[in-house]
């Protein structure tokens, strides 16, 4: 029963995402992020879980890819199809314009199939990793409901599309990021993620949901410097 604990944990993963996608199409985007929210903690988790009893088998992997492309590929997808086709500008309301989304989630699946043959990634990610993507998308239906500037701004069309062709491009980017695993919890060795694990706090802290767009630009940035500092 033990050694199958990781692979339930992400099909639980893959069930949230499911009903997620669900939500999305019924346009009920609030539950739907939260369903992106579920899978993230879970896909966390079955990671955990793996390293703390020592199983690892390729199924895992590939499980845990499959899963992710549901909940962090096309539950995402859909949700940004959604906003864009509900958001304001002018254009033929049956315009192929929202179909851009969909990059979303074949950038989502390149991502994916690279990430599992990519040696390179076992300390650090190459591109962004698929939960953040998805969190970010995630987070603008809360910043479109505070209104404001950010939330005018993120209610406009070319906003949302410039936004998705941003985020598919970082997933396959050649870019070297932090890999949220601590292998100890010394503070020299890890001062970049505690870092940003703190400024994560206090901005969700601060800004809920809304601040997670500007976490994950914070942790891009981040990554940067530890790479700009120690090559």
């Amino acid at each position: 029963m033990v050694k199958h604990l990781p692979n339930a944990i992400t099909c639980l993963n893959l069930f949230s995402g499911c009903i997620g996608v669900v939500f999305a199409f019924e346009n009920n985007l609030r539950y739907a992020g939260y369903a992106i929210l579920i899978s993230a903690f879970l896909d966390f988790f079955d990671g955990m879980a793996a390293r703390l009893l020592n199983i690892s088998s390729p199924m895992g992997k590939q499980l845990d890819s499959l899963a992710d492309m549901v909940s962090f590929g096309l539950l995402p997808a859909v949700m940004m199809f959604q906003l864009i086709s509900s958001s304001t500008g002018s254009y033929n309301p049956v315009s192929w314009l929202p179909y851009i989304a969909f990059m979303l989630a074949i950038f989502s699946a390149l991502r994916l199939a690279k990430f599992n043959v990519d040696v390179r990634q076992g300390d650090r990610f190459i591109g962004l990793p698929t939960p953040s993507g998805a969190l970010v998308v995630m987070a603008i239906p809360y910043i479109i409901e505070n209104g404001g500037f950010f939330g005018n701004l993120f209610d406009n069309r070319l906003t949302l599309i410039a936004l998705t062709l941003i985020v598919s491009l970082l997933l396959v980017a050649e870019l070297p990021l932090l890999a949220l695993k601590f292998k100890s919890f010394d503070f020299r060795s890890n001062r970049y993620r505690y870092l940003l694990l703190i400024i994560g706090v206090a901005l969700f802290a601060m800004f809920n949901f809304a601040s997670i767009p500007l976490i994950i630009l914070i942790y891009i940035l981040l990554s940067i410097i530890q790479n700009k500092l120690t090559t």
